[in-house]
């Protein structure tokens, strides 16, 4: 059997990650992720004493989450962690960025513990949405064709289905959607470059954007996309990923038909016969 072919260039992702670094990160959407990841922690209330952090800046992460004891590892394909040594493991804004996801949720089940908690946040499918309709369209009326210029993301139901198919027991998936605002979209560029969050497709477009395309695209965004102040906005959406690892302590559904109470009962109603 042959794998298929990877999505993202890798080796080009960790470059990029790094000039990112060394030019001065933009971290707003991490802040804002992992401020947002605490208060999924403190609601679980439970102290959880080996955690683990993936990710492409996985120190940073535990910096804003406290978790200074956190073992961080880098989202390679292969995880650097030990089955079942975790009881925590997060994986840090960058699943969006995998070319086997399940295969990632798969490591980081192995390395929970029994009813350890797994929790992913990553760029969802409407994140970008306007940057990518007018480069499609730009360049569509300029080039006659398309080129893949945004990485794809995927819809929150697609990826609650990985949580099932990575074997988590009690998986959740739920979305938060962030506008962010910008001068113009050359601004909104500038900053994906300072996020690392650039085309890493194997099958972008090996040239620079032809600058008919990108005028007409900025154009376009202004059109469509500004407010009254002449401002541009950006959607990021925040999708967040929640499984633990199989136990006999946690709760289990009942088979169907098992009941022994009435749901009119319950809710004080009179049942009705819908023949009658």
């Amino acid at each position: 059997m042959t794998n298929p072919p990877a999505l993202f260039d890798r080796p080009l992702l960790t470059r990029r990650r790094a000039r990112a670094v060394v030019q001065g990160f933009a971290d707003f959407l991490h802040v804002e992720a992992a401020e947002q990841v605490k208060e999924r922690l403190e609601e679980v209330n439970r102290t959880f004493t080996q955690p683990a952090i993936v990710g492409g800046y996985p120190d940073l992460w535990a910096a804003m989450l406290g978790l200074d004891d956190a073992t961080c590892v880098a989202d390679d394909e292969v995880l650097a962690l030990a089955p079942g040594a975790h009881d925590l493991v997060i994986h840090a804004l960058s699943l969006h960025q995998a070319n086997d996801p399940v295969g990632q949720l798969v490591q980081c089940r192995r390395a929970l513990k029994p009813d350890g908690l797994m929790l992913a946040v990553l760029f969802g499918g409407q994140s970008l949405s306007e940057l990518r309709s007018v480069l499609a369209q730009a360049e569509s009326e300029i080039t006659g064709g398309l080129s893949p210029r945004v990485v794809p993301m995927a819809d929150i139901r697609d990826l609650g289905g990985l949580l099932q198919r990575a074997g988590l027991a009690l998986p959740v998936a739920d979305a938060a959607k962030l506008t962010v605002t910008y001068a113009d979209p050359v601004a909104l560029m500038r900053d994906l470059r300072a996020m690392g969050e650039t085309n890493v497709l194997n099958d972008r477009h090996k040239r620079f954007l032809r600058r008919e395309v990108l005028l007409r695209a900025t154009a376009l965004y202004q059109t469509h996309f500004a407010g009254n102040d002449g401002r541009i906005t950006a959607t990021a959406e925040l999708v967040f990923l929640t499984g633990w690892a199989p136990s006999e302590s946690q709760q289990k559904p009942l088979r169907p038909g098992s009941a022994v109470t009435r749901l009119a009962d319950a809710l004080g109603t009179r049942e009705e016969d819908p023949e009658r």
